[in-house]
């Protein structure tokens, strides 16, 4: 069962309590139990010895990387633009992993009462909530969240699932932009006119936002402009 303690550490790195980060620490915490793994440590993180896959890019990923230790940035979490709120764990060498997927709809009815709800559509999805209904609606989304520690296993779709090898992070040559003249990424340069030019400077890249992965996202940050 997910502890008080990791929770608070979740709600540390996430900004606040709220259903689906509990339920990534959850999913999370299954699957390590399925396949007898602790939290990603230092020699795991390090030769990416344990991937977490995870098929959204919303607060269910966030209690992954709290939960697994699996982080972008320690290039051990892959993300998937799938809009499933699932993980997959798995261990490099042995490739057998356990996928947990939440499905809301059965959760909705058992755990989320009609005035959640309704809040979460005014507040979030409308923008239109007042501050007393944000506060409001984030008293139930700690308590619904803390329902979710102990939610059983039977709540949730368990598969064991085989899991193509997938590669270690490479290390590229850094190059200078030939126009703002910062290091970059050899393997994102991008040749205009003979020059070298990071994406910045071409103006455009893939980005993940809220609606998941963009190609020919334009650059927002006016460096110089």
């Amino acid at each position: 069962m997910v502890g008080e303690a990791l929770v608070e550490k979740a709600r540390e790195f996430h900004g606040h309590i709220c259903p689906f980060l509990v339920l990534g620490l959850r999913a999370s915490e299954i699957a390590m139990q399925k396949l007898s793994l602790l939290k990603a440590g230092e020699a795991e993180t390090v030769n990416e010895e344990v991937v977490a896959i995870i098929e959204c890019n919303n607060c269910f990923a966030d209690g992954v990387q709290v939960a697994t230790g699996c982080t972008l940035g320690n290039n051990s979490l892959i993300y998937l633009d799938v809009g499933k709120n699932a993980v997959t764990l798995v261990k490099r060498g042995e490739w057998k992993g356990i996928r947990v997927y939440v499905d809301s709809e059965k959760l909705r009815s058992k755990y989320f009462p009609r005035e959640a709800t309704e809040l979460f559509e005014k507040v979030v999805v409308r923008r239109q909530g007042t501050i007393e209904d944000q506060h409001k609606l984030q008293e139930m989304w700690d308590e619904i969240g803390r329902s979710m520690m102990n939610l059983p296993e039977d709540m949730f779709k368990i598969e064991e699932v085989r899991v193509a090898e997938i590669e270690r992070a490479p290390i590229f040559e850094s190059i200078r932009c030939d126009g703002c003249g910062e290091l970059v990424m050899k393997t994102k340069l991008h040749v205009v006119d003979g020059k070298m030019l990071c994406l910045s400077c071409f103006g455009e890249c893939e980005a993940v936002v809220g609606r998941g992965i963009v190609s020919n996202f334009k650059i927002p940050i006016m460096q110089g402009r």
